[in-house]
């Protein structure tokens, strides 16, 4: 279901991808409602890396499980990257009007073409450029509709929407 999105651990250096590799390798479906506990030793490495730059750190903490200190991290950053991770910890909350407040925020962000192409590939529904806004309620239905198409689909676009910018913090490019 995956388009043109590669993402290799290993070209965040060796620390990072051990730690990818705690939780899934960063191709673990990310959860339309927070999961506690994906990965404590995930956590736990994250923790430990201190030299880590806040936006990646929030990006590890919500892959990893970790949401209340993926949420406090990406709240301490006061820029698009630290209000998009910021947005998609209240979409998993679930708090689809905390979200909102916080894509509104990050305004139009350098990813969101390629997050569109990839979503559609992935069969996600839209209308041409990336709406968070839409994905907000398209996630808040898919929640209520556990095993469904809509469900998966989400689940699978969160991921590339994780993968995309957590790349782009950590390496300032779109894969």
């Amino acid at each position: 279901m995956l388009g043109m999105v590669e993402f290799r651990p290993e070209d965040y250096g060796p620390d990072i991808a051990r730690i990818l590799e705690l939780a899934g390798g960063g191709k673990r479906p990310m959860p339309l409602v927070k999961a506690a506990g994906i990965s404590p030793e995930g956590c736990e490495a994250v923790n430990a890396l201190d030299s880590l730059p806040p936006l990646v750190r929030s990006g590890l903490y919500l892959y990893c499980g970790c949401w209340d200190v993926g949420h406090t991290t990406a709240d301490s950053v006061e820029s698009p990257d630290g209000y998009f991770w910021h947005g998609i910890a209240h979409r998993q909350e679930p708090d689809p009007d905390n979200a909102a407040y916080w894509f509104h925020k990050t305004g139009k962000h350098p990813i969101f073409p390629k997050l569109a192409a990839e979503a559609a590939h992935a069969r996600y529904k839209a209308s041409g450029d990336w709406d968070p806004f839409a994905f907000i309620e398209y996630c808040e239905s898919a929640r209520r509709q556990p095993g469904s198409p809509d469900e998966q689909i989400a689940i699978a676009v969160q991921l590339l929407e994780w993968q995309l910018l957590f790349d782009y913090c950590a390496r300032g490019q779109i894969v």
